[in-house]
């Protein structure tokens, strides 16, 4: 058996880096594409390795010689890379594909080394390397069937996002026997490329030939292995944090995104919070039947969205801002200060981290649990001279809560003294007590010293349209922020979904019974694993203290054997070993639950 490499295209769409070299030659973690590729192939003794090149062929050559590739290598010369595509490559290197069983790879490929042992172990001659289609993937999908039969090829014009979920997508990596390429293949790539053309791809082929009573041809499934396909510079970040050798790095790389996790196929985020019982799917489905109109025309402005906002939370439209996320509004509100603030930690960061250290008052919880009452606040702050005291209820990370009652206790103080009160209640609706908001018209019109602040995404379940709201009896701050941040700082999807938000209200509620019965389970699961202590929780993430192993360990292990992303608490709470878990569906969270039996059993 051989290995074949179509490396003469220019790669022009990562830009800089492949002004003066190859696509290749371009690097992930300090290693070029081209020599992980081909020392993954030498470990398998094949006869040779045949190379197309063209664009910067020479530069490749000179480079592969200093690789100590051991195996044969033959080239193969494209003249006219800039003029054609990888089917006249292909077709250059006809002869060597009727000499031997291959292996064909195209070279802007990273995978695992278990990729090529799949197909070398696998009797069946001839294979193409598929893949579960996920929204990162781009290029030519297959519908397969139970067999593994492909049923067709589906190039790029012809996808239909209908239909995603019976697409498989081809990996790029193929195994031709020499058989299969002197009967079938080579004859079909003649006439192909006589019939339509050098500038085609050498996947139509294959797709004429699956259309046969009897195509040689089957599909060999990935089963969550490792791969991706560089094509430009996100793809090269992308792939940067899945190939890192070092493990510490790769986890610190993953947490440094902040997101965008649906990129990483059979990844399970239990570090960011969401709602795992909602939108529903009717919901989904209303905001699908308008994306056309909503993404090619213009949102409303601020008006009109605090309008919306005001709708839904039943405040005056003069008392509510909506912001692109709570973060948005938090910079926007924390920025109006200029006194000392008073903040409770451990907590959500974004609030300390948006003001000068020197100027922070800071009332640092250190019991066992974490837990502060209204009382506790105010005998800490009473004697403090501070201008407003920031409180997130249930708190994040601990999922401490105060009850409504308190913090009405807690507001008159901050009243009497002429301190203003900033109350995030993101993840308030996770509290088992009812009517737990201070959103209420009422409560902002005696109390103009105090500010109201809810993530929308963390509870609704839809982190990815950025919404969040501020609500105060102070109506000169509130207009004043909305003249800070962009008239359209809210994008029509967004828009669009406050505006159906409201016809939703029973299944949001619905959503909220699950989580909460969810919520209970699952910390009893916890709290049957040796070496784990839970801390009561309100919120829809559980704190949870580990003993016999330290937080960084257990996140690593978790992140690289199982693909579970839990968030590690030790620079929150002085190097101690301390984890925040979300609570998702029961399938996850079981999932989960598993993985750390395993791993605190060792």
């Amino acid at each position: 058996m051989q290995a074949l490499i179509l490396a003469a295209g220019m790669g022009k769409r990562l830009k800089e880096l492949t002004k003066n070299n190859t696509k290749c030659m371009v690097k992930v973690n300090d290693v070029t594409l081209i020599d992980r590729m081909l020392h993954q192939i030498e470990k398998y003794n094949l006869s040779r390795i045949v190379i197309v090149v063209g664009y910067e062929g020479d530069k490749l050559k000179q480079y592969i010689a200093t690789l100590n590739i051991k195996t044969p290598i033959v080239y193969v010369e494209n003249p006219i890379y800039d003029k054609t595509n990888n089917i006249y490559s292909l077709a250059l290197a006809k002869e060597h594909l009727c000499n031997d069983d291959t292996l064909l790879f195209e070279s802007d490929l990273i995978f695992e080394d278990d990729v090529i042992k799949l197909l070398i172990e696998d009797e069946r001659p001839t294979l193409a390397l598929v893949d579960k289609y996920e929204s990162w993937m781009d290029g030519t999908c297959v519908k397969i069937d139970e067999e593994d039969s492909i049923e067709a090829f589906i190039p790029g014009k012809k996808f239909k996002f209908d239909e995603i979920k019976n697409y498989y997508k081809t990996v790029n990596i193929y195994k031709f026997s020499k058989e299969f390429a002197i009967n079938c293949y080579v004859p079909f790539l003649d006439a192909y490329s006589k019939a339509l053309g050098n500038n085609e791809y050498y996947e139509q082929v294959l797709r004429v030939i699956t259309m046969l009573d009897n195509p040689e041809i089957k599909a060999k499934r990935l089963n969550g292995q490792l791969w991706y396909e560089i094509d430009d510079i996100q793809d090269l970040d992308i792939a940067t944090s899945m190939f890192v050798d070092d493990e510490d790095k790769k986890v610190l790389l993953l947490q440094d995104r902040y997101g965008g996790y649906w990129r990483y196929p059979q990844l399970i985020d239990f570090c960011y919070l969401v709602n795992p019982y909602y939108p529903p799917q009717k919901l989904l489905d209303e905001i699908k039947a308008s994306m056309e109109k909503l993404i090619t025309q213009y949102p409303s402005g601020m008006g009109v969205n605090a309008l919306l906002a005001s709708k839904n939370f039943n405040v005056h439209q003069e008392n509510i801002v909506v912001g692109n996320g709570a973060a948005e509004l938090i910079k926007a509100l924390i920025e109006g200060f200029s006194g000392n603030l008073g903040f409770i930690r451990p907590t959500f960061e974004e609030y300390p981290n948006r003001y000068q250290a020197e100027k922070s008052v800071v009332y640092q919880v250190d019991n066992a649990n974490f837990s502060y009452t209204a009382e506790d606040l105010i005998d800490f702050f009473d004697n403090k001279t501070i201008e407003a005291l920031i409180l997130v209820n249930p708190d994040n990370p601990t999922g401490n809560y105060i009850c409504k009652k308190d913090l009405l206790k807690l507001i008159e103080w901050s009243k009497d003294k002429k301190i203003k009160l900033i109350i995030d209640e993101s993840f308030v609706d996770f509290a088992e007590e009812k009517d737990s908001t201070l959103l209420e018209q009422q409560i902002l019109d005696e109390n103009d010293h105090l500010y109201v602040i809810k993530s929308i995404s963390k509870s609704y379940g839809i982190p990815g349209l950025r919404l969040g709201v501020l609500a105060s009896g102070d109506a000169d701050v509130i207009s004043k922020i909305k003249k800070d941040v962009s008239i359209w700082n809210i994008n029509s999807l967004a828009e669009f979904y406050m505006q159906i938000e409201e016809k939703y209200k029973k299944d949001y509620e619905n959503s909220l019974i699950k989580i909460k019965a969810e919520r209970k389970r699952f910390i009893s699961e916890l709290n049957k694993i040796d070496g784990i202590r839970t801390i009561p929780s309100q919120a829809n993430y559980i704190m949870c203290e580990l003993a016999n192993i330290s937080s960084k360990e257990l996140t690593k292990r978790l992140l690289l054997k199982y693909n579970l992303f839990i968030k590690d608490l030790s620079k929150k709470v002085n190097g101690k070993p301390y984890v925040r878990i979300a609570v998702r569906n029961t399938e996850d969270n079981d999932k989960l639950i598993k993985a750390i039996k395993i791993e605190m059993g060792k």
